[in-house]
């Protein structure tokens, strides 16, 4: 059968339709399958995510089934998830839930059953330490038929330990918190907190009390602040910039503490963005302590400085921090060591420079050892010999700072001092020992110090009881034996008693058995003890008698001699007034008219007589005037009318010896109290002296003037003058020769008779003489 085209037409569209339908369900089925492998996909990695996942659902149904994954079996301690709710609880007690979370559970999953409420709690499994935390609601009806719970069980038990150690953390941090503030509140000083505007917050009651407010929320509110205006900055300024900068700041000022003003320090502590803290010291006492520790460094180096010992300071750095001028003479050191004070080996290299340490073979390892001075415990006491002889004494003493301080002191003149007193003691000992005197030296406790060997000698005590140092009152006993009169040790004792303590020097004499004389005597000394001086005056003492003896003769001699002065006057006298008188007569011719040649013979009889009268009278005035008993009957004259009549009794002799005397004077010298007749004599005397002395043609000047006290009269001429020995002799006095004649004199007695007369006013003659030149004499009277 053939079809039509109408049929093929029909066929071909139905062809066409059948495999556009098949390609579409091919099509379809793919896209199927793919979505199934999808979904299979899906729910595999929603049930691993399940199993991952840090909570684990439960579903329980109106009729209490529940329905889980094992991992809440694991959780809850079980082996395998139960099929009812109230299963989970184990009646052997091992795992599960307790019947107490158990019936809240199943008292919570109802309730929410029925009112769609939400609950949450927490269990604990038992045998457990995992802490689940359930939250209930109603299940979607998509996930579970009406009726049916749905609780999420979360693992926190990581979380639950972290929680509770924070809270533990909080709670301590909140009783830190309360102690800080009670130790903040307690605080002697002021402390305060400022938030980030720079506006107080909080403050103590120390801050409340020095600023005098009534409590700390009067000084918040009022923003009182302790701290005033420093350089045009206030308080919360400057703890702004502690914030800005984030670093703290320490400052001092003055603020006013109550009703003082004090020295603070003043700290600002930034707090990051919360705020700055704030607390204030007083170091008022710190600073007065600070002002006298200065003070008595100050006066302490001021008297270093007038301290003859050399000190110097150094620090824990060990450089010279102080030096005394005298430290700084001994050790040669620059004048900048106090602008640059230089270390302790820089010192010690600047000393060796100078030469004032001593001389050492390793000075480097000598220098180590100083150094290691600043470590030690103990001071160092060392003697220095430096190159120049100079000895020092070196005390270094470490300071507990660390530093050091050394003490030098200059011993080259007490050790010279010592020396010299070693030899002065060995010279002493030595002078001692060879004087003929015997000496003893007693303490003022009676002991013996020091001897010579003359002391033993003398009282005949043995070596080797001196060398025992005895006391006075032993040695007394072995003296009695050697006196004649033994009760006279007392006397002895009782000198040296008053020399050492009376302190008053005695003396006395005894006698010894064998017939000898001592003289003792008790001398104090400046150190206290008493010096007992001994002295054998046995021939003294006979030379004595002697003496005594001859003294009885002269001065029975010397009452021979008076008498015969008083006597000589009349004895002498008395015949030449005789003869003389007779003399006169027969030249007046009472006996008879004489011849020429008995005219010359009387002449010359009546000459001899008046010069023997004049000498007779001299020698007995000399006489009288070395025996003291020359009459002296003064009265007022007036000096220069007196020495004119002087000068005029002798103007004949004058001329015929063609001499020329020149008078020098005025009437402003005024008078004088002497004996007219003896100052006249005296000057007389001179000017005869000086006549006789003179050639022809010579010239004699007299000069006289008023002194403060007294006048002086001066005599000169210009005759030959005289030696030294010739004017010696010529103010000596009668000399018998060796033939027992009269010695040569010049110029008679003239000279020491106007001597002796002019003492005899309380005046004094000088005489000066030259040859060839002249003689002076200068009379003062006072």
């Amino acid at each position: 059968m053939e079809l039509t085209p109408t049929a093929l037409v029909l066929l071909g569209l139905m062809l066409a339709a059948w495999t556009f339908g098949a390609g579409w369900l091919a099509l379809g089925a793919s896209k199927t399958a793919r979505q199934a492998r999808a979904s299979r996909s899906n729910a595999r990695r929603l049930a691993r995510m399940m199993e991952d996942s840090p909570a684990v659902p439960l579903l329980v149904r109106a009729d209490m089934k529940i329905e889980g994954p094992d991992k809440l079996a694991s959780w809850l301690g079980l082996d395998s998830l139960p099929g009812y709710l109230s299963e989970l609880s184990e009646a052997t007690g091992e795992s599960g839930l307790g019947e107490f979370e158990m019936g809240e559970l199943t008292e919570a999953v109802r309730r929410t059953q029925k009112t769609a409420a939400p609950f949450r709690m927490v269990v604990t499994p038992r045998g457990s330490e995992r802490s689940l935390a359930l939250r209930g609601q109603v299940a979607d009806p998509v996930v579970a038929p009406p009726g049916a719970a749905l609780v999420w069980f979360f693992d926190f038990s990581e979380s639950h330990v972290e929680l509770t150690r924070l809270r533990e953390e909080t709670q301590h941090a909140r009783d830190d918190f309360a102690a800080l503030v009670g130790l903040i509140e307690a605080a002697p000083m002021p402390m305060w907190f400022r938030g980030p505007d720079m506006k107080l917050r909080l403050v103590n009651s120390a801050y409340v009390k020095a600023v005098g407010a009534d409590n700390a929320d009067a000084v918040v509110e009022k923003q009182v602040e302790l701290i005033e205006r420093v350089d045009g900055l206030t308080a919360a300024q400057i703890a702004a910039q502690a914030r800005d900068k984030d670093l703290p700041i320490e400052r001092i000022v003055q603020a006013t503490v109550g009703s003082q003003r004090r020295t603070v320090r003043v700290s600002d502590l930034p707090l990051g963005q919360e705020g700055v803290a704030g607390y204030a010291i007083d170091i008022e006492e710190m600073e007065e302590q600070s002002r006298a520790f200065r003070a008595f460094r100050e006066a302490q180096r001021q008297m270093l400085d007038q301290l003859s010992i050399g000190v110097a300071q150094f620090d824990s750095e060990q450089r010279l921090s102080f030096s005394n001028q005298p430290f700084q003479r001994q050790f040669s050191l620059p004048a900048n060591s106090a602008v640059d004070p230089p270390s302790f080996e820089r010192f010690l290299d600047i000393a060796r420079d100078a030469g004032r340490v001593p001389e050492v073979r390793d000075f480097p390892a000598w220098r180590r050892e100083l150094v290691d001075w600043f470590a030690s415990d103990a001071s160092h006491d060392e003697a220095w010999t430096l190159s120049d002889g100079t000895h020092l004494r070196v005390v270094a003493q470490p300071m507990p700072d660390g530093g050091l301080v050394i003490i030098a002191e200059d011993r080259s003149e007490p050790l010279a001092l010592s020396a010299m007193r070693d030899t002065l003691l060995r010279t002493r000992a030595a002078t001692f020992d060879s004087l003929f005197e015997s000496l003893a030296v007693f303490a003022p406790d009676g002991r013996m110090q020091l001897w010579n060997r003359r002391f033993g000698d003398i009282w005949g005590l043995p070596e080797h009881f001196l060398d025992e140092h005895p006391r006075i009152d032993k040695v007394l006993e072995k003296i009695s034996r050697q006196l004649a009169r033994p009760g006279q040790w007392k006397a002895i004792g009782d000198v040296v008693r008053s020399a050492t303590l009376d302190r008053q020097q005695r003396g006395g004499q005894v006698t010894l058995t064998d017939g000898r004389t001592l003289e003792f005597a008790g001398v104090p000394l400046p150190d206290g003890n008493g010096l007992l001086t001994v002295l054998d005056v046995t021939d003294s003492k006979k030379a004595e008698d002697v003496l005594r003896e001859r003294a009885s003769a002269l001065e029975e001699a010397d009452a021979v001699k008076t008498r015969f002065l008083a006597n000589m006057s009349y004895e002498f006298r008395t015949p030449l007034t005789s003869i003389g008188g007779f003399a006169e007569l027969l030249q007046g011719g009472v006996a008879g008219k004489l011849t020429s040649k008995g005219q010359e013979y009387i002449a010359a009889i009546i000459a001899s007589v008046e010069r023997l009268s004049q000498q007779i009278e001299t020698v007995l005035d000399l006489t009288q005037s070395e025996v003291g008993l020359l009459p002296i009957a003064t009265e007022e004259v007036d000096l220069l009318a007196f020495v004119t009549s002087v000068v005029r009794e002798r103007e004949d002799v004058i001329e015929d010896n063609d001499l020329t005397l020149n008078l020098r004077g005025n009437k402003g010298i005024g008078t004088v109290v002497v004996d007219k007749r003896q100052l006249g004599r005296a000057l007389g005397n001179i000017l005869d002296n000086a006549i006789a002395a003179m050639p022809e043609g010579g010239r004699i000047v007299v000069a006289l003037s008023r002194m403060k006290q007294g006048v002086r009269i001066v005599i000169s001429d210009n005759g030959p003058g005289m030696k030294p020995s010739e004017l010696a002799r010529a103010l000596e006095g009668y000399r018998i020769g060796t033939g027992g004649m009269p010695g040569a004199r010049r110029g008679g007695l003239g000279l020491p008779l106007a001597r002796q007369l002019i003492e005899a006013h309380g005046g004094k003659l000088e005489l000066q003489s030259e040859q060839g030149v002249g003689t002076t004499a200068t009379i003062l009277l006072p």
